[in-house]
Order: C-alpha cells, then sequence, then structure tokens
C-alpha cells in the first residue's frame, strides 16, 4: 500500500456512477483507472484500491473473476448500497481487506460532473478497506459515516424513496400542471424553485416543521377540491396524491398546528377517497 498522500485506484465498471467517481479523483490528481465491465477485467492492475461500480446483480460474479488478479497489497470495495462487505468475501483471503463505499446521492447524467460535497458515504469493512474508503469519501468531499448494525434493505429502501419517489412526485406534478392549462416545459421550470424551496426548508427547520399546505392547516374544503379535482383531470396520479396525504396527516398530528376534529375530517376525506379511487381504477 502506498503511503503517498493519494491512493492509485482502479475502477471496474463504467456507468453513472463508475464515471462520476473517476472524474471527481481526477479531479483531486488522483491517478485513476476506469474500466468499463464490458470489456472485461484486467490482466494485470497495479493499484491500492479496486472500486467495483457494477449492478448489484453482477457484484458476486464481478468478485469471483477478480480472485485471479486482484493485488495481494490492495483493498477491494463495491459501492453498492443494498449489499454488506461480505459478497466480496472469495477476495478475502487474496487482498488486504473488502469494504463498502457507498455515496448516498442521485446519479443520473455525469456529463456536467457530480457534486458529491456534502453527501454521505456508507463505509463498512475490515480496518484497512475502511481507511481507505473513508481517504477516497473525504477526498471528493463526502461525509464518511459507519453503522455496524445497519439493515441494509431499509437504508435502501429510504434512499430510493427520496430519489425515485421525489422524481415520480415532480413527473405527476408537472402532468397535474399541463393538465391545468400549462406547457410542460414550463410546468417543470416553474416546479423546480418550488422543490428547491422544499429542499432548503427540511434542511432549516427539519421535519415535520418543513409541511406546509392545505393538511397542515386541517383544510377539508380545499383539499375536497383538490381530490374531486384530480379524479377527473389527472386520475391516474389520484392515488400517489392520496397516500403523500396520508404521511402529510401523521406529520400534521405531530405539529399540532390544527385540532384533532379537523384532523379527523381529512383522515376520513382521505380513507372515503381511496376507496372510490379503488372502485374507479377497476372499472376502468
Amino acid at each position: 500500500m502506498t503511503s503517498d498522500p493519494f491512493l492509485r485506484v482502479h475502477i471496474q465498471g463504467a456507468g453513472k456512477i463508475g464515471r462520476a467517481f473517476a472524474t471527481a479523483l481526477r479531479k483531486a490528481r488522483w491517478p485513476v483507472r476506469l474500466q468499463s465491465a464490458r470489456r472485461g477485467r484486467p490482466r494485470q492492475v497495479d493499484a491500492d484500491v479496486v472500486l467495483l461500480t457494477v449492478r448489484d446483480s453482477q457484484l458476486l460474479e464481478e468478485a469471483n473473476a477478480w480472485v485471479p488478479i486482484v493485488p495481494s497489497h490492495a483493498v477491494v470495495l463495491h459501492a453498492a448500497g443494498a449489499l454488506e462487505p461480505r459478497v466480496l468475501s472469495v477476495l478475502r483471503s487474496r487482498c488486504r481487506g473488502i469494504g463498502q463505499l457507498h455515496p448516498l446521492i442521485s446519479v443520473v447524467d455525469t456529463r456536467g460532473g457530480i457534486r458529491f460535497e456534502g453527501a454521505y458515504a456508507l463505509i463498512a469493512g475490515n480496518r484497512k478497506a475502511c481507511q481507505c474508503a473513508t481517504q477516497i469519501a473525504r477526498v471528493v468531499g463526502m461525509h464518511p459515516w459507519r453503522n455496524h448494525h445497519l439493515d441494509r434493505a431499509t437504508y435502501h429502501a429510504a434512499a430510493g424513496l427520496m430519489a425515485g419517489g421525489t422524481a415520480a412526485l415532480f413527473y405527476a406534478a408537472t402532468h397535474i400542471l399541463v393538465q391545468a392549462g400549462i406547457a410542460p416545459r414550463k410546468a417543470q421550470h416553474m416546479l423546480v424553485p418550488l422543490l428547491r424551496s422544499v429542499a432548503d426548508n427540511i434542511e432549516h427547520v427539519g421535519v415535520p416543521r418543513a409541511l406546509s399546505g392545505v393538511i397542515r392547516r386541517g383544510d377539508v374544503v380545499t383539499l375536497r377540491n383538490h381530490i374531486e379535482k384530480l379524479s377527473s383531470t389527472a386520475p391516474r396520479h389520484l392515488s400517489l396524491y392520496l397516500a403523500a396525504s396520508y404521511t402529510q396527516l401523521e406529520m400534521a398530528r405531530q405539529l399540532g398546528d390544527t385540532s384533532e376534529n379537523n384532523l379527523l375530517d381529512v383522515e376520513r376525506l382521505i380513507a372515503a377517497s381511496r376507496g372510490s379511487e379503488a372502485l374507479l381504477l377497476r372499472e376502468s
């Protein structure tokens, strides 16, 4: 293992996350080799860290393929959020350590560069693997963290809900604005600052205090108007609206800004609307 302030990194898997790591590490002037998994594996590797950024379903096969070529002085990390380091256990006796480095960010398009700064990076593995993973995380601006009792499936589900779920909410809201008479591109441009303001509120005051809108106020009349309108103009997004309303109701109860009687009326309306929405879907 080199004693230099940088590590030599081989990234196996040139997908979005692999390219993002390669770009960020090169900006830090680290020596990086990025290789597409489709092109196979190198015959010889001169690296302190091998970072596997292939799909979760391919990790076990990839680990087995690295048995004859992994450098004995290297650490092998994977970047999957849902899998423990032990998915690489076949390499444990072949190298200095196995571990995990999962960045809690959403990566879609790497052409403009990915902002790792401020994100959290899940670190796991043996001591040497954690040292290397921590060094990589910090050099690209992330906060490394560890949790020995982490339920990774639940952790990964939460990350998916936040990333994919937010994109789905944005998609649904865009479609609803289009039904209101706004051009699709204009609708997206209008919603981005709104989404950013919600993120700012969450960062500054946290949840549930970042909740705003009709359910926090217990405004049953306006909520009923929303539901009736969506039933006719955007019925395929009504179930998402109602599911999100239930979670908002839970938050509103924690806040206590309105009476429990008002919130009970809100709850009854949501429940009745979900029943009607299910009937509407069956009939269609």
